[in-house]
């Protein structure tokens, strides 16, 4: 549990960032901003997404490329290396998979459902806006967890007590 604490607070505090800037943004009043935030939300987003699913995917095939290195190293590593390891694949899995979906969100033509109920729009942005936020939280949580583990790595296999 002790070794969630750091990639918890960055998670945290892209949550918290967030949630600032949705403040910022101040309250949807109707569904016809709802449509330009929606469209202004999906230009970026679809950038974070496919960005955030390429540094998953991208991360968890270098996690194959670790696990034979710590392998192969004279240095006898503990479980905590490949317990961190795993850690890195899941919250990469879980990045990459709230990217998919959120790629999938931008791909529907909000804009062109005549149908839909003009008191959605607000509902989708937030959901979609939360969504965003999560993804950015993952990938924070996955670079400080990678961060950590490499650093163990690094200090297991230095010479002299330097790291």
């Amino acid at each position: 549990m002790k070794q969630w604490i750091w990639p918890g607070i960055a998670f945290a505090a892209f949550a918290l960032l967030g949630y600032g800037a949705r403040l910022a943004i101040g309250s949807v009043y109707g569904s016809g901003e709802a449509r330009v935030l929606l469209e202004t939300l999906s230009r970026s987003g679809l950038y974070l997404g496919s960005a955030s699913a390429t540094a998953s995917a991208t991360t968890l095939a270098l996690m194959l490329t670790l696990i034979g290195m710590v392998r192969r190293a004279d240095h006898d590593f503990d479980s905590h290396i490949y317990a961190n390891i795993e850690r890195i694949a899941r919250l990469a899995v879980w990045s990459l998979l709230a990217s998919l979906l959120l790629l999938l969100t931008f791909v529907f033509p909000t804009g062109e459902f005549d149908q839909l109920p003009e008191r959605w729009y607000p509902i989708l942005y937030e959901a979609i806006y939360a969504g965003t936020v999560v993804v950015v939280g993952l990938l924070a949580a996955t670079v400080v967890m990678l961060y950590r583990t490499v650093r163990h790595v690094i200090a297991q296999i230095t010479p002299g007590d330097e790291v």
